[in-house]
């Protein structure tokens, strides 16, 4: 067989499929990132009422709707208002229509049915923390968590999976509006590099040097991983869920549960019942004090020792200052006895030249340990006459004087 037949003989069948299979999901994965991150729909520090009831007749439709969305904004402020006084519902004052307006911030549609003169739904309503505050009566700040990356893991056919594609479970958790609760959830949107660095085998790894790693990347202090696994009876049928919320890098438990579905169209009903309860069990472990910090996840750097020696040279050098000095200088020997008498006063630790000039005046500066008036008593008591000039001192021995201009 010829070299040209061996380059082009014909290649297996079954090798090929396999070429073309790992193509197909390396294509996958690179190619389609519409198929993976979902982007929390709410992460400001709004008041949730959600599950509000309302049922109007009105001339048309959009009479009555505008009606029930004016119903279940009144439900919903007393519903709150109830929620954080820990009183009963009938108690909660009233407050007019444009007050309620003005302290509203939006209406969560959960299920509605439009008629022609009539509005049946239930909705949510969005109150601005800020203005609803001091009409609710809160007072202090709301103790709160330090941030916790959220891993979400969803067990499906004994397969578990993160953000490496869009689930059921990641959704839920990106619907939930976390401003109602004192843990701070840093929730990523599972784009980019979340699918790689954040997958399911992640949230298993004790290793705490890549978990320091990633941390620092997300802005987060801890790790919180909640996990659901499906169990489907038969297609079409009820959809079993057993919920776990792990904690920290060991998967710590924290509380597990099972919430059960009719079909797969209520899944996600049960999937957010699943992170409300899972968030009530970690304000929970936060009250009781179980959130402690992992010290294994603080990047700590152990403080250099440093010699006194070392120290005492910084402050000396940090209190050091620069002193213009004029000196006649009419040969090179006075220069060099003027040079050698300023070296050798203490606290001068340097002496250079700046102007030299032989048979008139030199111009030297001198770093000087301490305050520039230390330094003109020490020339002083040298025997120096000692004057200002020019930003500087002017020195002469004592009985010169100078030559007559």
């Amino acid at each position: 067989m010829t070299v040209i037949d061996r380059l082009f003989r014909p290649v297996p069948i079954s090798i090929l499929c396999v070429v073309l299979f790992a193509a197909g999901l390396a294509f996958a994965q690179l190619e389609r990132p519409d198929d993976r991150g979902v982007a929390p729909i709410d992460g400001s520090g709004s008041y949730e009422v959600s599950g509000v009831h309302v049922d109007v007749a009105a001339r048309n439709a959009d009479q009555a709707r505008n009606g029930g969305w004016r119903e279940a904004q009144r439900k919903g402020w007393k519903m709150l208002w109830a929620r954080v006084n820990g009183k009963p519902v009938e108690n909660a004052p009233g407050l007019p229509d444009s007050t309620l307006d003005s302290i509203s911030g939006g209406i969560v549609v959960e299920k509605e049915q439009i008629g022609p003169n009539r509005y049946i739904a239930t909705l949510g309503v969005l109150f601005d923390r800020a203005r609803a505050g001091e009409l609710l009566g809160v007072k202090g700040a709301m103790r709160r968590s330090a941030p916790m990356l959220v891993i979400p893991v969803q067990w499906s056919g004994a397969t578990p999976i993160s953000f490496e594609r869009r689930t059921e479970w990641q959704k839920a958790w990106a619907r939930f509006r976390s401003g109602n609760s004192p843990i701070d959830y840093v929730r990523v949107s599972g784009t980019g590099a979340d699918p790689v660095l954040l997958n399911a085998a992640q949230s298993r790894r004790p290793g705490r040097g890549w978990w320091r790693m990633l941390l620092d990347q997300y802005g987060a202090a801890d790790i919180v991983v909640p996990e659901v696994t499906l169990f489907r009876q038969w297609p079409g049928g009820p959809v079993i869920g057993k919920f776990v919320a792990r904690h920290g890098p060991d998967g710590a438990v924290i509380d597990s549960f099972t919430l059960t579905a009719e079909n797969a169209d209520a899944m996600p009903a049960m999937l957010d019942r699943g992170v409300d309860r899972i968030d009530r069990s970690y304000t929970r472990a936060l009250q009781e004090g179980a959130f402690r910090a992992d010290k294994s996840l603080v990047i700590e750097t152990p403080a250099e020792e440093v010699p006194i020696d070392d120290v005492l040279a910084e402050i000396a050098s940090a209190a050091t200052a620069t002193i213009t000095v004029q000196a006649d200088t009419p040969d090179a020997a006075t220069l060099r006895s003027t040079e050698g008498a300023l070296r050798g006063m203490t606290g001068v630790t340097g002496v250079q030249t700046g102007s030299l000039a032989l048979g008139g005046v030199s111009v030297f500066r001198i770093s000087f340990s301490g305050p520039p008036a230390a330094f003109r008593e020490a020339l002083a008591a040298r025997g120096w006459q000692v004057e200002d000039a020019a930003g500087g001192l002017r020195i002469r021995r004592g009985g010169v004087t100078p030559p007559a201009q």
